[in-house]
C-alpha cells in the first residue's frame, strides 16, 4: 500500500495519474497548501523540502519518496511499467521527463505566477515566461509530429508533461497553432486514469489557487 500526500497542482497530478495508470492501491492524504500543512514538522519528516507530492511505500518499510519526477521513476521501476527496459528508450523517457522538470515546469510555473497571481503586472516579465513556455511547447509539438506518445508507448514522460501542458491557458499560452501537441493533449485527456488522476485529491478550483498564491506572495 502507498500513501500519497498531495494537492490539486500539476506536480501533484503526476503522482496520482501514475498511480491510477499503474493500478496500485494507495491512500490519499490531502495537503492543504493554504494552511501551510506542507510546512508542518510531521510532513517535513517525510519531505524535508516542504512541497507536494510525497509518497510513502508501506510495503517497503515506510520508504518515503519526494520530488514528483523521482516519484514517477520510483513507481515505474517498482512495477516495471510506464518506462522501457531497454537502455536507449529508457534514456529517452528520462530525457523527456527531465525536459519537463527542468524546463516546462519552472517556466510555465513562473508564467502562472506573473500572469495570474503577482500583485504587479510587469508586461516584460510576463512576456518573457510566456514566450519561453511557448518555445518549450513547440519542442514538444515537433517531437509529437512523428510520435503518438513522447517515446513509443505511454510513459512517465507523457504523464509529467501533460500534467502541466493541460493547463496552458492558466499561463496565458495558447496551443491552437501546435496541432501535434493539441492532438496529444486530447489523447491523454481521454485516458480514464488521467481523468481520475486530475481530480485527486479534489478538482482544480481556480479561485482557490489564486487566493492561496496571493497569500504566499504577500509574505
Amino acid at each position: 500500500m502507498i500513501d500519497l500526500y498531495t494537492s490539486a497542482t500539476p506536480n501533484g497530478w503526476k503522482a496520482s495519474i501514475a498511480l491510477e495508470e499503474l493500478g496500485l492501491p494507495y491512500t490519499v492524504h490531502p495537503i492543504k497548501l493554504g494552511l501551510q500543512e506542507q510546512k508542518q514538522p510531521e510532513y517535513l519528516k517525510i519531505n524535508p523540502n516542504g512541497r507536494i507530492p510525497t509518497i510513502v511505500d508501506r510495503d517497503e518499510g515506510d520508504f518515503a519518496v519526494f520530488e514528483s519526477g523521482a516519484i514517477l521513476i520510483y513507481l515505474a521501476e517498482k512495477t516495471g511499467k510506464l518506462m522501457p527496459q531497454a537502455m536507449k528508450p529508457r534514456s529517452q523517457v528520462i530525457q523527456w521527463l527531465m525536459f519537463q522538470m527542468g524546463g516546462v515546469g519552472p517556466m510555465q510555473g513562473q508564467a502562472n505566477v506573473f500572469f495570474r497571481y503577482f500583485p504587479e503586472k510587469i508586461p516584460a516579465v510576463i512576456e518573457r515566461y510566456q514566450k519561453e513556455t511557448k518555445r518549450l511547447f513547440t519542442v514538444l509539438d515537433t517531437r509529437l509530429k512523428d510520435h503518438e506518445y513522447l517515446v513509443d508507448d505511454l510513459s512517465i514522460a507523457d504523464i509529467a508533461n501533460w500534467s502541466w501542458v493541460r493547463i496552458h491557458d492558466w499561463a496565458g499560452v495558447a496551443i491552437d497553432d501546435l496541432p501535434n501537441l493539441q492532438r496529444w493533449v486530447d489523447l491523454m485527456a481521454a485516458r480514464p486514469a488521467c481523468q481520475r488522476g486530475v481530480d485527486i485529491p479534489e478538482p482544480f478550483v481556480p479561485a482557490e489557487v489564486v487566493d492561496y498564491a496571493k497569500k504566499i506572495l504577500a509574505k
